[in-house]
């Protein structure tokens, strides 16, 4: 279980990683009303985000109505990002993968979110799980995203993330 505690009273982006191999490992973050930012934006390269626990406070209605929080955001052309052994639950989404970012995303479990949503963006997903209540999707591929590897077969791609549920858009 992760050691620190951080709390966000506030709509401001907790951690900024601007510059390359930083790590965050071992948190866990939270707010106490729903704030429109991302918990971890990363901006540098060969970014690690590591046993970390994020997660919002409960929101009502359908998750397409809630404000637009989320565990992490890459910045266009971040390169080598690492998010592995995490938890994310009740947010609108895990992470938003701009364009040209590239990593991996391992091991971490999500629920209750609307999913990864990877835009134009090239990670490899792989021992991923999915708890209760279940997100909308668990990972959505936006018009623009490759095709072809890491996402070809689709098949492939559930079967290494515990029968993904995929939206695929492109």
């Amino acid at each position: 279980m992760p050691e620190a505690i951080i709390l966000l009273q506030n709509s401001v982006v907790p951690f900024l990683c601007n510059n390359d191999n930083i790590t965050i490992d071992n948190l866990n973050m939270t707010s106490d009303i729903p704030y429109p930012v991302e918990f971890i934006q990363i901006a540098g390269n060969n970014n690690q985000i590591l046993n970390c626990q994020i997660y919002g406070p409960n929101q009502s209605g359908d998750s397409s109505t809630w404000v637009v929080n989320r565990a992490f955001v890459t910045q266009p052309n971040v390169t080598n990002l690492l998010a592995r052994n995490n938890i994310f639950y009740t947010l609108r989404q895990p992470a938003y993968l701009n364009p040209n970012s590239t990593g991996t995303i391992m091991n971490n479990v999500v629920y209750n979110t609307r999913g990864y949503v990877v835009d134009r963006a090239i990670f490899l997903f792989s021992g991923n799980s999915w708890g209760n209540p279940e997100n909308a999707v668990d990972i959505a591929l936006l018009s623009g995203t490759i095709t072809g590897a890491p996402y070809d077969s689709l098949s492939i791609l559930l079967s290494s993330n515990s029968n993904a549920t995929i939206s695929d858009q492109r």
